[in-house]
């Protein structure tokens, strides 16, 4: 009991958090199933997200952001660390203890394409969760569906078509509208705009926004586009080879980054003004893999400004102004 007591104490302010979130991948087994090789995707991230917020995690490709915001919604089994979601410890919940807690958090897949039934039509795919999940009474499901698809952008003839009658952002708008038909309190968006044209994108990041302000909604935005994640985050948390290397607030994160890899990805954002010549910060070398990360810090093989302490000894974690927490020894100086 006082443990459980400690635990809602402690996150009160918080509808998420995460402490040394850990999952791997086994490469290798023997025959009796021991591991003997594993692939670390997310290795030790930890942060908090308070209720009504966007944090916007960036970093890329292949940095294991995806695999955090499954293994967060407990779609993978984590190896390692704490997930508290709204007061309550998650972590070792089994499938069938999670079915409930299932409503309250959701995910906006990244294909809009693939993430949909092919066979289903639009009325369907948005009524059986309704129906799963009892949020309304059997005899008002259409009526709740079709006042939902209104939200989302959605013209009320597009309940009895199929997805594949849909240009790519209508379908993520059907993805959306999915998503928040059983009412969640948090949203992973996994790349939501990245298989979109630029047009698209910003209608439904616009959307996205109207959303969160009208149902209260907590986003946990995942992308590598960070001029998206700039317009629609709270916060940014930067992550490299699974590990978050920075974390803060959006105004302190964009007007003084700290860590280097978070300054040339800074770097790569393209001006609108041709006669302004960037300052490119350019990475050498390919990403390390992370079934052998490197000694010390993760990033020291590609750092321009890394020093022999940079091989060897682990940068540790930490706040080095309010709110604003990053890993690397170069900041120390």
């Amino acid at each position: 009991m006082a443990k459980e007591n400690e635990i809602n104490k402690s996150t009160s302010e918080y509808i998420l958090e995460v402490e040394n979130l850990r999952k791997c991948f086994p490469l290798k087994k023997t025959i009796t199933g021991k591991v003997t090789s594993e692939l670390v995707a997310v290795d030790g991230v930890s942060f908090k997200l308070k209720a009504g917020e966007t944090l916007g995690i960036v970093g890329e490709s292949g940095c294991g952001k995806t695999t955090m915001g499954r293994t967060i919604l407990k779609l993978h089994q984590p190896n390692g660390g704490r997930i508290v979601f709204d007061g309550k410890d998650i972590t070792d919940l089994k499938p069938s203890q999670m079915r409930e807690l299932r409503r309250q958090m959701q995910i906006i897949f990244q294909d809009p394409y693939s993430s949909l039934p092919p066979r289903s039509t639009v009325g369907g795919i948005l009524s059986e969760p309704v129906s799963v999940h009892k949020i309304v009474p059997k005899e008002q499901i259409k009526d709740y569906v079709l006042e939902l698809m209104d939200k989302c952008g959605l013209r009320d003839y597009y309940y009895e078509r199929y997805p594949h009658e849909f240009s790519g952002g209508q379908r993520q708008r059907i993805c959306i509208a999915r998503a928040l038909s059983v009412n969640p309190k948090l949203v992973v968006c996994d790349e939501p705009v990245s298989a979109l044209d630029v047009s698209i994108q910003a209608q439904i990041i616009n959307l996205l926004k109207k959303l969160q302000q009208d149902m209260n909604l907590t986003y946990l935005f995942i992308s590598h586009d960070l001029s998206v994640v700039k317009f629609i985050s709270d916060k940014i948390g930067v992550m490299y080879l699974g590990q978050i290397v920075e974390y803060g607030d959006k105004k302190d994160i964009f007007s003084k980054p700290l860590h280097p890899y978070t300054k040339a990805l800074f770097s790569a954002i393209p001006y609108p003004d041709p006669a302004v010549k960037m300052n490119r910060i350019v990475l050498k070398g390919d990403i390390p893999s992370p079934a052998n990360p490197p000694k010390g810090c993760r990033f020291h093989t590609r750092c321009p400004y890394a020093k022999p302490i940079c091989s060897e000894v682990t940068p540790e974690y930490k706040e080095h102004e309010k709110g604003h927490f990053a890993a690397c020894h170069l900041i120390e100086e």
